[in-house]
């Protein structure tokens, strides 16, 4: 195939915050070999380039003035499998909960709790995705990513990836000099329930399940997540704006004195996880409207636009919000979101 590159394309349906701004340049790729095939041309060697899937985790303050590359590189299939697992590959343009829908009808365990999180398969390990008392990196077995360079690839172990809270060394180390391709997931023929976190066991008793299954796991998810969060094909958003911050155990003793309710979870034996949507919520964000966008008012966790609002006003909303809960609590919030 000849490579497709368009000019000024806008991408406002390909974020999930829905912001109205457009690429320079942007091209689509199907196939690993579309990639190399991409990654050789002077198009992408001699300009700004950014690679997306779902886009819901990007927040554009501005035109993007280079290449943007949409990754929808798709395929599911078993690679490999034991007594105890099933190894299984996916493109990295497969939509994420599509693709862990599929293992659950498939009876291939380990992904249920990741139900109904926004985005491609190829972020996912970009990103070391989490919910309800699982990581990504839990059932990550490999991937295969080409260079940006040359063209080659390359398959990442565990270890290569090294992978960290909403981290890995795709956003750091190896930034930009990768594109993932395929992910290929170790998941269990054996279910080992995760149900003691956040509100799974208060939904599944309200579900009436009597058999544990990991189905039943994955509906209890869905239907938390549905009621929290915003549908972003409704309301713009990015899913969780901040990450959780990681304070030391002796600061959040001081802090526990004057807010007792204040949770926590611990990391290490000095260090405790704070979740960052009650900070927000304490510090009385949570619903607030400013000009067309503004903080969930069922989740401070998720930044919102409601129609019409530029990137750089979400972005100053999230400054805002972290320099108020910095003052308040000492704790700096980092942002989740990718800011372009």
């Amino acid at each position: 195939m000849g490579l497709e590159i368009s000019k000024n394309v806008s991408l406002r349906e390909m974020n999930t915050f829905g912001i109205d701004v457009s690429a320079g340049l942007f091209t689509s790729v199907q196939t690993t070999e579309h990639v190399q095939e991409l990654v050789l041309s002077s198009s992408f060697q001699t300009n700004k380039r950014l690679i997306i899937g779902g886009g819901s985790n990007i927040l554009f303050t501005t035109n993007f003035n280079g290449l943007v590359v949409k990754n929808e590189i798709k395929g599911r299939e078993i690679v490999s499998e034991d007594s105890n697992h099933f190894v299984v590959r996916a493109g990295a343009g497969e939509n994420w909960h599509s693709f862990v829908s599929w293992c659950v009808d498939k009876g291939y365990a380990g992904l249920e709790n990741l139900s109904l999180i926004p985005g491609c398969v190829g972020a996912s390990p970009m990103q070391n995705i989490g919910a309800y008392g699982v990581e990504m990196k839990d059932v990550f077995h490999s991937l295969e990513a080409i260079s940006t360079e040359d063209g080659t690839r390359k398959e990442f172990t565990p270890t290569e990836c090294s992978f960290g809270y909403r981290e890995s060394v795709f956003k750091n180390k190896e930034k930009d000099r990768w594109i993932i391709v395929s992910v290929n997931f170790k998941l269990n023929k054996r279910p080992v329930f995760l149900t003691n976190y956040g509100a799974i066991e208060a939904e599944l008793e309200r579900m009436g399940v009597e058999h544990l299954t990991i189905r039943a796991i994955a509906n209890a998810v869905i239907n938390i997540r549905k009621s929290k969060l915003p549908d972003p094909k409704v309301l713009g958003n990015a899913g969780s704006f901040f990450k959780n911050p990681v304070i030391e155990l002796e600061h959040f003793n001081t802090l526990k004195l004057k807010y007792p309710s204040m949770p926590s979870f611990p990391v290490s034996e000095r260090a405790v996880k704070v979740p960052a949507g009650w900070l927000i919520e304490t510090a009385g964000w949570k619903g607030k409207k400013i000009g067309d966008c503004g903080v969930h008012a069922h989740q401070a966790l998720v930044l919102v636009n409601y129609g019409g609002s530029r990137g750089s006003e979400i972005l100053e909303l999230s400054t805002m919000i972290m320099g108020d809960i910095s003052e308040k609590f000492q704790i700096q919030l980092e942002r989740e979101v990718n800011i372009f």
